[in-house]
């Protein structure tokens, strides 16, 4: 059954973007929005968020939940004021940054008993891959060929190297996320090294699982904890979707160029 609610993860601190990169030029409105932390908000052209949000709204989202911390007035302020056409927005705030299935966990009200996706504010993701999970049934994660975002998106070799990647099973349900995967992990897989953006269909019972996981090694609460705690919990399988294309990241000073290099043009309908 297609869903049409999205939960969109912006309450970081943004730390990574309020550190200056050397040789990196912005504008005086991208600086200020970075020195904020507010990374969803960088101006390209138009907030970086309007992108996304306009993606989901091509797709067939209508409801989303954008989860911000207590400082991030600006993000409610501003679409507030915008009042969208094509989708409704509403708000949860995560009152301190306890991870991202803290993160989550705050948006539950809003989700209710339906099925939603939920995606970080600082990707711009594929809308074949958004596609997958609002035309789907079940829980599902999209795995992004590790290759593939190399290629087709602004992901550098050196940093793709130091996310996450999901192992399947013969029936392509999730199996194991592996965090900062050394080199013999990767030469172990055979096909594709599938990577985990942060890219996810959830339903109602995923919220049990946030709540039944303790703190990551990090000291944060974490939705790769959460997931493998539904699949273990629950006996759920969690789909796969493989997915060779691009991502669009936004987590330092030196993505904007490349960014807005990848959106000049892109038209924007909210």
């Amino acid at each position: 059954m297609k869903t049409t609610k999205a939960v969109i993860l912006a309450a970081g601190l943004g730390t990574r973007m309020r550190r200056a990169d050397t040789g990196v030029r912005l504008t005086e409105a991208q600086q200020a929005t970075a020195d904020d932390g507010l990374k969803a908000m960088i101006p390209i052209d138009r907030p970086f968020l309007d992108y996304v949000l306009s993606e989901l709204a091509d797709v067939g989202f209508r409801d989303v939940c954008l989860v911000v911390g207590p400082s991030h007035a600006p993000i409610r302020d501003y679409y507030t004021r915008l009042a969208p056409r094509r989708m409704r927005i509403a708000f949860a705030v995560q009152p301190r940054p306890l991870g991202t299935a803290d993160a989550l966990a705050a948006a539950a009200e809003f989700a209710g008993h339906d099925s939603f996706i939920a995606i970080n504010s600082d990707n711009y993701y594929p809308g074949s891959a958004l596609a997958e999970l609002h035309n789907g049934s079940t829980p599902a994660t999209i795995g992004f060929d590790r290759d593939a975002l190399v290629a087709r998106g602004n992901i550098s070799s050196d940093r793709v190297a130091g996310f996450a990647i999901m192992r399947r099973d013969a029936d392509g349900c999730l199996e194991q996320i592996q965090e900062k995967p050394d080199s013999a992990a990767i030469a172990q897989r055979a096909g594709p090294v599938l990577v985990s953006m942060n890219c996810w269909r959830f339903n109602a019972l995923i919220f049990d699982a946030c709540r039944r996981i303790g703190p990551s090694s990090r000291g944060e609460y974490e939705i790769p904890d959460a997931v493998m705690c539904a699949i273990r919990e629950f006996g759920i399988c969690w789909r796969v979707i493989p997915c060779a294309a691009g991502v669009l990241d936004l987590s330092r000073q030196q993505d904007i160029e490349s960014v807005a290099r990848a959106l000049r043009g892109k038209e924007v309908n909210l």
